[in-house]
């Protein structure tokens, strides 16, 4: 059978909610749903909640095998045995999938775009309003598992020797730093043009300014013992994330969700000839964070994509270094998340090339901005 599973927070940690649906593999029709809020817990444990409920879903059905389907990245990789999991609010629901999968002859692990678990998103999203709305943890609109026993309900409770007061703010535990780099000069961005999924290189500049910001990033004092560096997928970023990678001595990862966002047709137009093109669109568009460009991507996506590879960031390096390589979009996006601010953000910060932000995600869900748009490394 098919299990496609989806789980969400709204705040990470904040209010969350699964959904989980079992279909059949040859006609594609839906046996089984499941849905449920949870309370406040994150991202990450939602989704793990989601498989879980899943599986035992799949299992009630009698499936012999089970290909699971999920847009979590983190989960796929972690319970195909690719990804270590240092989470320790994580480890009990990875040993609850492990539980159940015995039970079946076969179980895949299958990333999906989240557009092809629009179901299951569905069903979490519900979860989430009807807990919101006061209808209690279990939509009525879906048939739905109870709480088991052997579910953690706690799992967002740190060990108590890592929750250590940080100064004044309150925050606890040790925190995963995040060293937030915008790739160096392009072609497009010489002209001032929208440049969102073009797969563009850097120019002769661009590569000057990479290898001083790794200079930069590679002198600084407190990076920790142990450092990482993500990059956006796109060919700019992944050519100044390597110059990082190359001074610190490791190596580049990518993330799909860190890339810039879809400008659409607007791709390689400057801002006076899209305002041109689609005069009415690009006044909303400067405005609201849910107006798509023609064919692109809002604002308001680009944002909920990010947050999701934070999620997965924190999660696989929690408490440790991590150089984050991408756009201006993805970039303001997670300062707009540490700062726990609305969209308005978005249209007054300016981030310069090659610039440099810094911003400390602590476990209890609190976070500091140390630094914004330095670009010191380049004068």
């Amino acid at each position: 059978m098919i299990v496609e599973a989806d789980g969400g927070s709204r705040g990470n940690p904040g209010p969350a909610g699964y959904g989980a649906v079992v279909r059949d593999p040859d006609s594609g029709d839906v046996l089984a749903e499941r849905q449920e809020g949870l309370g406040v817990t994150t991202n990450n444990v939602a989704e793990y909640r989601g498989l879980i409920a899943g599986l035992e879903a799949a299992a009630e059905l009698g499936a012999s095998a089970v290909e699971a389907r999920l847009d979590s990245k983190l989960v796929v990789e972690q319970m195909s045995g690719r990804w270590k999991i240092k989470n320790a609010m994580l480890q009990p629901l990875a040993l609850r999938v492990r539980e159940l999968a015995s039970q079946f002859d076969r179980v895949t692990y299958t990333w999906v775009p989240r557009a092809h678990n629009a179901h299951a998103d569905r069903l979490a999203n519900e979860a989430m309003d009807t807990q919101a709305d006061g209808g209690g943890q279990t939509s009525a609109a879906a048939r739905s598992t109870e709480a088991r026993a052997d579910q953690p309900r706690e799992e967002a409770r740190e060990p108590v020797q890592q929750r250590l007061p940080t100064r004044w703010t309150g925050a606890q535990g040790t925190p995963t730093r995040m060293l937030l780099l915008r790739h160096g000069q392009t072609p497009l961005s010489v002209d001032r043009r929208y440049s969102g999924l073009g797969d563009v290189t850097l120019t002769e500049l661009g590569v000057r300014q990479a290898e001083a910001a790794a200079k930069r990033i590679a002198a600084l004092e407190d990076l920790g013992e142990s450092v990482h560096v993500v990059s956006s997928p796109l060919m700019r970023a992944t050519q100044t994330a390597q110059r990082v990678a190359d001074a610190l001595g490791v190596r580049v990862e990518t993330h799909r969700e860190l890339r810039e966002a879809d400008f659409g047709e607007w791709e390689g137009l400057t801002f006076a000839e899209a305002a041109q093109r689609d005069p009415e669109l690009h006044r909303r568009w400067l405005r609201n964070a849910s107006v798509r460009p023609p064919g692109g991507e809002s604002f308001d996506e680009v944002y909920r994509r990010v947050r999701r590879a934070c999620s997965d960031v924190i999660a696989r390096y929690g408490g440790e270094t991590v150089v984050i390589v991408s756009h201006v979009t993805p970039i303001k996006s997670l300062l707009r998340y540490a700062l726990d601010v609305g969209p308005s953000l978005l249209y007054r910060l300016h981030l310069d090339l090659a610039s440099l932000s810094i911003a400390d995600f602590y476990p209890d869900g609190n976070a500091s901005v140390r630094l914004i748009n330095d670009t010191s490394h380049l004068s």
